[in-house]
């Protein structure tokens, strides 16, 4: 049976690699300190609890594991958060990974599917937006991400770690089945909080600036259901196992919506009316961000079987019920 070691597998995104890795019947550990993470969203495997920062206790569970492959979720994620504590992002994002790329090496591990983001484009200069594109981040998390990517290119030349970053657009919705879903807390993504001031929740949905140039001033972004990113890296893992190379790819829909358009979206779903105040831009945020995600359909045989924002708010706002 094929092992695999899943960092912040607890998470949002992770949990939800973890159910299909389970589901194809593969051997799973999760590594999460559970600091943003939850026991109960591990529905395959083992959890052991644990920081990554905590060396010898990584490397003597990793020893004893043997993973076969290594997927990588665990890290800091907020922008805004970024902005304001960059040492923190560095800290786990960066220096955290480099020492589990570390660990992996002197046990031989050398298959890794890292957590990357469209962060790293910064504000693209072409829509939808190529793997080539210019790697320019303008806030911390989109910078180390970015460092990692050029640190698993080194790693690779020097010690023929084999690798996919996968660079994730909006990762919105609830597993299908409502097993699982989006438990941020702080909550910062766009949906879940539309979702909560509907539920009441929130008392005070905020739109961040509606003077960006777009049709209707407010930011667009690329949203791809959470099932369908979490396959993405399914096929990447199996890419890898299967001998393959190195590669790097977006994962996106190819098509955006703005603000509005989502809140729009939201009411028809939901049937409720959302009151949203605005206010001005935060700091990070680029007008648009879409994926040209034709080389993964291409080179991995991406399907995606969830393009379509109502079914993304739609299984969010199942689950968000579920945990009223």
């Amino acid at each position: 049976m094929v092992k695999i070691l899943v960092t912040g597998g607890a998470g949002y995104i992770g949990s939800h690699v973890v159910k299909i890795l389970g589901e194809k019947a593969f051997s799973v550990l999760v590594f999460d300190n559970l600091s943003k993470g939850y026991r109960d969203a591990v529905l395959h495997g083992d959890l052991v609890v644990g920081d990554l920062a905590n060396r010898i206790f990584l490397q003597d569970r990793i020893r004893a594991f043997k993973p076969d492959a290594v997927m990588h979720f665990a890290s800091f994620i907020e922008v805004g958060e970024s902005l304001a504590e960059p040492i923190k992002y560095y800290q786990n994002n960066v220096s955290n990974t480099i020492e589990l790329l570390h660990i992996m090496l002197e046990n031989n591990i050398k298959k890794f599917i890292f957590s990357s983001s469209a962060a790293v484009y910064g504000i693209p200069s072409i829509l939808p937006i190529p793997e080539d594109e210019p790697i320019k981040p303008i806030n911390p998390y989109g910078q180390s991400k970015a460092m990692i990517e050029r640190i698993l290119e080194d790693a690779s030349s020097a010690y023929g770690l084999k690798y996919i970053s996968l660079r994730y657009f909006n990762a919105a919705g609830a597993d299908s089945e409502g097993k699982i879903g989006e438990r941020h807390n702080p909550e910062s993504h766009l949906i879940p909080l539309i979702l909560k001031s509907a539920t009441g929740e929130r008392d005070n949905f905020k739109i961040y600036g509606n003077d960006y140039p777009t049709p209707d001033g407010t930011c667009i972004r690329d949203y791809v259901h959470v099932d369908d990113l979490a396959t993405a890296h399914v096929l990447a893992l199996q890419h890898l196992l299967d001998g393959g190379g190195n590669d790097v790819f977006n994962c996106g829909y190819g098509h955006g919506y703005s603000v509005r358009e989502v809140i729009n979206a939201t009411q028809k779903v939901i049937g409720m009316k959302i009151v949203a105040h605005e206010t001005g831009r935060r700091l990070g945020d680029p007008p648009s961000l879409v994926a040209d995600s034709s080389k993964l359909k291409k080179n991995l045989m991406w399907r995606p079987q969830f393009d379509s924002l109502e079914y993304i708010i739609k299984t969010a706002w199942q689950w968000e019920k579920k945990q009223m």
